[in-house]
């Protein structure tokens, strides 16, 4: 399989972080760029959302920003991308998001990350779409996440095959080789397939 044309990057906002996050997303966005990924997020400036942005820019990529008004009225949406479409709000956000890559990126981040990872992961779930989910677990940051995710499995409300609606990797370099790989079919109960 050949290399996505675009890629949503779902990251943290924070600043006050650990200069391995930061160097973690300095080196995806390098990665995107210079492999003609387009890179699709959040359309800030600040904390990974901006490192991975400028990374991509500096490494000759095109990064397209989505913000919601409400946010970008704070005077944290980076000016300086490919595009930045501002909407009207977080669902118009994460929809435009969506539409516009062909895989998903998950670098550490909060609540906002984890949501839009979780809705990602979801929708593939549901059938609505079959791309690749990938978690870069930087440092092990996803270690506890990783362990709720069996914790849930052991207690019945996750089935085998929902391990496989995502990919983890540890460092940004394992990044491309799981963005060749397939992602795993996923049978629904629309579809019956797997």
């Amino acid at each position: 399989m050949s290399l996505p044309v675009s890629v949503c990057v779902y990251c943290g906002a924070s600043e006050n972080i650990k200069q391995t996050y930061k160097d973690a997303a300095r080196a995806l966005g390098t990665v995107l760029g210079s492999n003609g990924i387009r890179t699709v997020y959040g359309g800030g400036k600040v904390g990974l959302m901006g490192i991975v942005a400028d990374a991509a820019l500096a490494a000759g990529g095109e990064v397209i920003g989505v913000i919601p008004q409400h946010i970008q009225g704070r005077e944290i949406a980076h000016l300086a991308l490919t595009e930045l479409h501002v909407v009207d709000s977080m669902h118009v956000r994460k929809r435009m998001m969506v539409d516009r890559a062909e895989a998903f990126i998950v670098l550490p981040g909060g609540y906002g990350t984890l949501d839009e990872a979780f809705e990602i992961i979801t929708w593939k779930q549901l059938g609505l779409h079959d791309r690749s989910v990938i978690f870069v677990n930087v440092a092990g940051y996803f270690d506890p996440l990783l362990a709720f995710v069996a914790h849930a499995l052991e207690e019945g409300f996750l089935s085998s095959r929902h391990l496989s609606l995502f990919k983890v990797v540890d460092r940004v370099e394992e990044v491309l080789p799981a963005l060749k790989r397939l992602p795993e079919p996923v049978r629904t109960p629309e579809t019956g397939r797997m």
